[in-house]
Formats: structure tokens, C-alpha cells, sequence
């Protein structure tokens, strides 16, 4: 969804009779019922919340049939409109996948509940007890593109949380998500929740996605999943408060000292384990004092992978005959590629690194290669991105990887939350005070 495409209702949602004022009206009683659905699930047990998510998981098992029907007529008319291979994965849903999404939601089941933390507390010298208490958002809202596992993680991770759910999840989705979300709320019903607790308005098209955006006082979060366009047109749009989450230019810096290895493994797994997503690398640096013992081994399993090199000069040198080298342009160091692509370039180093870095990261995941713990301290304390790989893939910045449990996605801003959103995200606090007859003087 574009800042234009946002910014104008389409023809198909005019011939269906809405008015602009229709849609407000429509998404912002969505907004108003969740609102009424999440003061139950406020003050409801971690047992009820708990059976609640096995019996989506359960649902989602005994209804695969039907979803991946349904997903079948989204994969084929996008790739039949010309989606990237890439992005048609990305949305595709089978047995498999939706067993693991299943897991996903009874993963978090087993997960302590957030709500009713106290974050901290203590007794002050007037006899004032106080508290810092975890306490749900309320109504948080989502718009994402076509990612369907996201309606369910979203879907998930409010419930636990203690929130309920407002989803536009995109045209490319659009009969996966309608599956997916009748399925969650009939979930709900049988375990006596309010269906209401997860809700779409993708009916309502991109009409009702800038509806949801203005729905300040009834939304109580935003949180945009998607391609650059998309989250900066929520950020500048949205009178709700925005979690942003960031595109992915990720970097992989293989030093000097690197395990040579070690990084073939390590770049061919950032680069090529999955493309179409935020956690992959896009460029590659490597110190000029291991560009001859890093790159030719290097770059021939990125090429025997597929994978196209945008290269400078000096790392072109080490590309084996047959690769796919292009010419980096600047262009190239500022891409999310979301495929088998990559930037390449031989810095002079580890400050050559880090600046460029600075300059063409998006701020989600860097990762170094290195057995110089000097090297490790200044990478990780002289960046500014919000999760840093020593060693290991970049593909390791995700909730599941890294211990939370699902996640609604990776923040890349620096307010509340972030890197990986888990449970703890998507709750805020409240100060409860007690006294006894206490004033203040």
C-alpha cells in the first residue's frame, strides 16, 4: 500500500456505494467494540487467556483445508499479477506452515503472562507503597501487507497481552485473512470470549486503513508491518501513536580474523535461508586484509546459491567465472532487496565498516564476523541499530529465535519498544500508589 494508495479510495470501494464518511463510521465502530471486548480480557486469568490460545491453534489444525483453499486464490492472482517469487512465499500458506503457526500460539500459551507484572516497586520513607504494574494497551491496531501468519501472531500475541485486535492486512491477503479471522473468532466463541477481541477491516479497503490510522482515542496502538513505503506513510499519517518497525538493510562484516568457516556459513544462511524478509542480509563488507582468503569462497556459494552480486571493483576481483556480477551503484547499498541479491564491498577497515554501516543501515540487524574481542566491543557499542550479531546470522533477530515466543514484529525505533515486539511490547504500566490516609504536606 502506497502513501498514494492510501491516500485516495479505489474505484472498487466506490462502486460498492461507500462513502469516505461511511467507511470512518463503519472502522471506528470496529475500534469502539474492541475497546468494549478488551475490559473483560483487562482482568481475565492467565488459565482463561492460555485455553483461549489453544483453542485457536486447534482451530486454526482442523480448519487447514479450508484456509489453504482460500490462500491458493491469493498466491495465484498475485503471482498472475506480477508478485516477486519472493513475496509470493512470503504469502503463501500449506499444512505445514499453518501446523506451524498453530505451534506458535501454543508456544506462547506456555509463556508467563506480562499482565500484573510488577516491573518495580518499593516502600518510601512516608510509608507510600508503590508499584510499577504491567498493564494491557488496550485496542491495538495493525497494518501490514501479504503476510497471513501475521494476522495470527497479531491475533496471539494481543490476546495474551490482554488486547484486543484491529487488523488490515492488505488486498494480497485478503481471502486468507477473511478465512483466518472467522476461524480465531469462532475460537473465541467457544471458549465464552467476545469474537470482537480480534476484528478485520480489510472490507474497507484503503479507505478504512487511513480511517484506522485517524482512530486517536479509540486505538490505542498502531503498529505498521511492511515495506518502507507502507510503514513511513502510516508514521506521517497516523494522528494513534505509531510503534514504527523498520525495513531491513541488514549487514554481515566479516574482519580480519574471521573464521573463514564460519562466514561462508554464516552469509550464505543471512543471505539465502529466506529472502523475503526483514532479518536478511543485503550487504555484504569484508576487511581488505581477508577479502583473499574470505571472498572467493565466499561469493561462490552465494553464486552457486543464485544469488546476484552488486560488487565494487575490489570485490568483484574474487567472484568466480559464471557468478551474476553487477556493478554496485550507490543505489545498491541502500536496498532491501527481499531477494537473491546482494552488496558486496571491501572496506579498508573495521572504522571503514562501522561507517558505512552509519550511513546505509536502516537500523535493524548488523552482524560481525570476528575473533578480535576489540573488534566485538566497538561493533556492538559504536552502532545504533536495534539488534547486533556477534558470530552468528542476522537472521537470528525474531521472537521465536530469540526466546519471546512470537512477535508482532521488529521495532526499529527507539521509544517503549525495541528490536523483536513480544508480549512484554505490547503492555504499558500504571503506577498503583497506596497509603493510608496519606496527604502530601
Amino acid at each position: 500500500m502506497t502513501a498514494a494508495e492510501v491516500s485516495q479510495v479505489s474505484g472498487a470501494e466506490a462502486s460498492h456505494g461507500a462513502s469516505e464518511a461511511d467507511v470512518v463510521a463503519a472502522v471506528h465502530a470496529v475500534a469502539r467494540a474492541a475497546k468494549v471486548a478488551a475490559r473483560p480480557l483487562a482482568t481475565a486469568t492467565r488459565a482463561t487467556k492460555d485455553r483461549a490460545l489453544h483453542a485457536m491453534a486447534d482451530a486454526l489444525v482442523a480448519h487447514q483445508a479450508e484456509i489453504v483453499r482460500a490462500n491458493a486464490i491469493d498466491c495465484e492472482r498475485e503471482s498472475a499479477a506480477g508478485m516477486s517469487p519472493a513475496l509470493v512465499d512470503r504469502l503463501r500458506l500449506d499444512a505445514g506452515r499453518i501446523h506451524a503457526i498453530a505451534d506458535a500460539l501454543r508456544e506462547l500459551a506456555a509463556l508467563p503472562d506480562p499482565v500484573g507484572e510488577v516491573i518495580r516497586g518499593e516502600r518510601l520513607p512516608n510509608g507510600l507503597t508503590v508499584r510499577q504494574v504491567r498493564v494491557p494497551m488496550g485496542v491495538v491496531g495493525m497494518i501490514y501487507e501479504a503476510r497471513p501468519n501475521v494476522t495470527v501472531d497479531a491475533a496471539g500475541l494481543a490476546l495474551k497481552s490482554g488486547n484486543a485486535v484491529v487488523l488490515r492486512g492488505g488486498s494480497a491477503a485478503l481471502e486468507s485473512n477473511t478465512a483466518i479471522v472467522a476461524v480465531l473468532q469462532d475460537a473465541l466463541d467457544g471458549v465464552g470470549l467476545p469474537r470482537d477481541l480480534v476484528q478485520s477491516i480489510d472490507a474497507h479497503g484503503r479507505a478504512g486503513a487511513r480511517a484506522l490510522m485517524q482512530a486517536r482515542g479509540l486505538v490505542d496502538v498502531l503498529v505498521p508491518r511492511g515495506g518502507a513505503d507502507l510503514i513511513q506513510t502510516v508514521v506521517r499519517t497516523s494522528t494513534v501513536p505509531v510503534i514504527e518497525t523498520g525495513v531491513g538493510n541488514c549487514h554481515v562484516y566479516v574482519d580480519a580474523s574471521a573464521d573463514v568457516e564460519q562466514a561462508v556459513a554464516i552469509v550464505l544462511n543471512a543471505k539465502t535461508q529466506r529472502t523475503g524478509v526483514c532479518n536478511a542480509a543485503e550487504t555484504l563488507l569484508v576487511h581488505a586484509d581477508a577479502a583473499a582468503t574470505v571472498l572467493p569462497p565466499v561469493l561462490s556459494a552465494l553464486a552457486d546459491a543464485g544469488v546476484t552480486l552488486h560488487a565494487d571493483e575490489a570485490s568483484a576481483a574474487y567472484a568466480p567465472a559464471g557468478a551474476s556480477v553487477v556493478p554496485a551503484t550507490e543505489d545498491d547499498w541502500y536496498t532491501e532487496y527481499l531477494s537473491l541479491d546482494i552488496a558486496v564491498r571491501v572496506v579498508a577497515d573495521l572504522d571503514e565498516a562501522l561507517e558505512h554501516i552509519r550511513t546505509y543501515s536502516s537500523g535493524h540487524t548488523e552482524a560481525i564476523l570476528t575473533r578480535d574481542t576489540t573488534a566485538v566491543r566497538r561493533f556492538t557499542t559504536e552502532l545504533d541499530s536495534a539488534a547486533i550479531m556477534v558470530n552468528a546470522s542476522t537472521r537470528f533477530t525474531d521472537g521465536g529465535q530469540l526466546g519471546l515466543g512470537a512477535e508482532i514484529g521488529i521495532s526499529t525505533q527507539k521509544l517503549h519498544a525495541r528490536g523483536p515486539m513480544g508480549l512484554a511490547e505490547l503492555t504499558t504500566s500504571t503506577w498503583v500508589v497506596e497509603g493510608d490516609g496519606h496527604v502530601r504536606a
